[in-house]
């Protein structure tokens, strides 16, 4: 049918994007699945604070660890064969959360399976880059970050129904069996409808201090204000919950908490298709900025937002966050050599989220001295990257080709 072949074409929805598109949903949706029910998991199985706080910084860690490796095999064996490695990877812990019910051994099988889309994302976007041209990256990239919402949303609801029906304990492993078999699923979606060569000819580079010098200046400064951005994000990051809930004249309940959070996610959804159009079609650069402006709010609206519709309208803030995040990525595939995409993605990531890991603790830090504190200590690193990245930020010349 002609409308539906303009809709694939306009948002470029190739065979290997289709089939990327449905393994994102069908692991991630195994991956969401029993996540948030993780830490319940490990107190019924006898492992206590400990081992969910072991789970909490095991996760964090890992994902800014396998981005580098991830990006390598990408290159090393090629997008397909180094996807299916990540879901055997993935399918392996999931085998051992279900016949091994012990606290020791669900965090084995998380570090397998946790980290899925951190190991994987340098694979997808090269995959993206290979099969779409250069003027539909921010929209195949997009695709991406749209889809990855629906199993962030219907994960957590049929894996509360799992717990609901057969308990904390039997209902999570039941949970499990089905992200295995979601897992095989994607598995055999990727092998069908993922075209192209499955291997490279080329020999990545697996020294990270030798690529790091590789790296374009463009691209050093898109993620020296990236840090300062995420530096934003993550200092107030685990206390905004505790601010709308607890802290501020008119708290929120747990529900009209969770509506922000709807409202937050709606409105990153919403924005992604149009700014991914105009993005492919012009420079990128001015929404990365938008975004980054974006970032640097968040915390000082939140700051005068005390009650329930001013939080509305701060949450709309940080969904508007997403704004150029899809067009930041694909910047970077734009910037990096194009025989080291997925190398140096992965690179960019594991610099990145290293150095912000310790975001954190900071942020814990400043809450102690007050909220205040926090938010403005928050919003000074967001202007910082903002201004760098105005001043120093880049671009590429996108060159319009017919379409299909």
């Amino acid at each position: 049918m002609p409308a539906l072949r303009q809709l694939r074409n306009f948002l470029g929805l190739q065979s290997s994007l289709l089939g990327l598109l449905g393994m994102v949903i069908l692991v991630g949706m195994g991956e969401k699945l029993a996540e948030r029910f993780l830490p319940l998991y490990l107190i019924a199985l006898g492992g206590g604070a400990l081992s969910v706080g072991l789970l909490n910084g095991m996760d964090n860690l890992l994902s800014a660890l396998y981005s580098f490796p991830g990006g390598y095999l990408a290159e090393r064996f090629g997008a397909k064969k180094a996807l299916l490695l990540f879901n055997f990877v993935a399918m392996a812990g999931y085998v051992v959360v279900i016949f091994i019910p012990r606290w020791e051994a669900v965090l084995l099988g998380a570090a397998l399976f946790l980290s899925w889309s951190a190991i994987s994302l340098p694979a997808t976007m090269s995959l993206v880059a290979q099969t779409l041209p250069a003027n539909k990256r921010a929209m195949g990239v997009s695709m991406h970050s749209l889809v990855r919402r629906i199993p962030m949303a219907l994960g957590p609801l049929i894996g509360g129904l799992c717990v609901d029906t057969w308990g904390p304990t039997e209902g999570i492993r039941i949970a499990f069996v089905f992200a295995l078999v979601m897992a095989v699923l994607a598995t055999v979606l990727q092998q069908v409808m993922i075209e192209g060569p499955s291997s490279q000819s080329l020999t990545p580079e697996i020294s990270p201090l030798r690529l790091m010098k590789r790296m374009p200046p463009a691209l050093r400064g898109l993620l020296i204000s990236d840090i300062l951005i995420r530096f934003c994000e993550q200092i107030p990051y685990a206390f905004v919950v505790i601010w709308c809930m607890r802290r501020i004249e008119s708290p929120v309940t747990g529900f009209q908490f969770g509506v922000l959070t709807a409202i937050e996610m709606a409105t990153a959804v919403l924005v992604y298709i149009p700014v991914a159009y105009f993005a492919d079609r012009g420079e990128k650069r001015p929404f990365v900025l938008m975004t980054f402006v974006f970032f640097t709010l968040f915390p000082l609206v939140l700051l005068f937002s005390r009650s329930f519709w001013p939080l509305v309208g701060a949450f709309v803030l940080r969904g508007l966050k997403e704004f150029g995040e899809p067009t930041r990525k694909s910047l970077i595939l734009d910037l990096s050599p194009e025989d080291q995409q997925a190398g140096m993605f992965g690179l960019y990531y594991l610099v990145r989220d290293t150095i912000v890991s310790v975001a954190a603790f900071g942020g814990a830090f400043l809450w102690t001295i007050g909220p205040e504190v926090n938010f403005l200590a928050a919003s000074a690193f967001g202007l910082l990257g903002t201004v760098w990245f105005w001043k120093q930020g880049r671009d590429v010349a996108i060159r319009a080709e017919p379409p299909a």
